[in-house]
């Protein structure tokens, strides 16, 4: 019987979300900032403009899928392949996004330890969701995905 979605059944923001409480955590019992005596101007910036970019990124995705009326939630079934907008570039531009919000908040607030649990939330995103996400596609879309796949890479 052909799944009518990926069977994801938790919002994937919740690994980022405990992924941060789980750095912070580490972090108020052994602190370990980027820059010892705090963040500087060039932290900043780039802490924010990772921030900024990655939400227009998101935005720009969400737009799309809603307007070719595909799932946008891995609960969610998909109607079509998306290769417009942010999707020329990543298969995965919703996470891409928020792993650049992530890291952005990381360096706004100079704390190591989130960004040294990243790869960790990466690997369990990767498990966990973009595998069950693109066996699900390769199921429901079958030559039209796989070439999709050899066209645009996975991240970035």
């Amino acid at each position: 019987m052909a799944r009518t979605s990926p069977g994801v059944r938790f919002p994937p923001l919740l690994i980022y979300v405990i992924g941060y409480g789980i750095g912070r955590l580490i972090e108020r019992a052994l602190p370990l900032p980027i820059l010892p005596g705090g963040r500087n101007v060039v932290m900043t910036v780039f802490g924010w403009l990772l921030i900024v970019s990655s939400l227009i990124f998101v935005t720009a995705a969400l737009i799309i899928f809603r307007r070719h009326k595909t799932g946008i939630y891995p609960t969610q079934p998909a109607s079509t392949i998306v290769r417009s907008g942010p999707y020329r570039y990543t298969r995965n531009p919703m996470y891409v996004g928020m792993t650049a919000t992530y890291a952005g908040i990381s360096l706004l607030t100079n704390m190591l330890w989130p960004l040294l649990v990243l790869p960790i939330l990466i690997a369990i995103l990767q498990s966990t969701v973009i595998r069950r996400e693109e066996s699900y596609l390769r199921e429901a879309f079958g030559d039209a995905y796989e070439s999709y796949c050899r066209e645009v890479r996975r991240w970035i």
